[in-house]
């Protein structure tokens, strides 16, 4: 059996503190199969408002971290505080409307609807929650408030217009993604490796717009990433690799 002991700076906090956006408690999740990996998390907070970068190469247990943190699946044991709520309590459907309200997703290839305008893309999670929906109208209308964001994320009104984002540059996908990721003010923005394809230069411009825009709404950022050289952008950076105790092979 493959486990993996992952703890935290925080790991000596009693109870769910009211600064923290999200809490891990004793965690423990295990793969089923024929071979079984499990991943046992004593303690992590991420702070309301807190920038942090989680580092770890490929098979580290990035991917079965973020599963748990977005309620894509629950604990065996243990428990997941996010924005108040154990996400161990909550069912599969309850989970996907959860993870819609409270979660903005940066994916790695973005996921953008090739053939939809960017606004209609940035718009989408709108669709789905309705606690997004209220926020953004508080704003102004809803076409507007996407709008505003890709300005602020760097796109010009050009661009904005297009009908759809089939021809648009890697720089110009991500964009549209962070501001899909941010409409609504969700408490959390997760982004899961997104300047992998980009220079250093373009990397470095787009995180201060996406922490301009994030501290704007409030939300805390987590960013998932191989890439040591983007922790001077952060407020802390938690490393698998150095808080780990994996065994591989064989039984534990």
């Amino acid at each position: 059996m493959n486990e993996l002991v992952v703890t935290s700076p925080e790991a000596g906090r009693e109870g769910v503190s009211s600064l923290d956006a999200v809490s891990f408690s004793d965690v423990r999740y295990s793969w089923p199969g024929p071979s079984p990996f499990t991943l046992t998390i004593a303690k992590f907070a991420l702070r309301r408002g807190e920038k942090l970068l989680l580092l770890g190469p490929s098979g580290s247990g990035k991917s079965t971290f973020l599963s748990l943190l977005a309620g894509i699946v629950v604990p065996n044991e243990g428990r997941i505080d996010i924005a108040g709520t154990d996400m161990a309590k909550l069912g599969g459907g309850a989970r996907d409307r959860f993870r819609v309200d409270h979660f903005g997703i940066i994916f790695q290839m973005f996921n953008l609807l090739p053939y939809a305008s960017l606004i209609d893309n940035v718009l989408l999670p709108l669709r789905f929650s309705k606690l997004r929906r209220a926020n953004a109208l508080r704003e102004a209308s809803i076409d507007d408030v996407a709008k505003r964001l890709l300005l602020a994320l760097g796109l010009d009104e050009a661009v904005i217009a297009m009908s759809s984002t089939a021809s648009l540059s890697v720089g110009q996908q991500q964009r549209v993604a962070a501001a899909r990721a941010l409409i609504g003010a969700p408490e959390i923005i997760v982004a899961d490796e997104p300047t992998s394809a980009l220079d250093r230069n373009t990397e470095g411009a787009f995180l201060k717009l996406l922490f301009t825009q994030s501290e704007k709404a409030g939300a805390s950022v987590i960013m998932v990433s191989h890439d040591e050289g983007l922790a001077a952008h952060f407020d802390r950076v938690v490393r698998l690799q150095d808080i780990a105790v994996s065994k591989r092979g064989g039984h534990s």
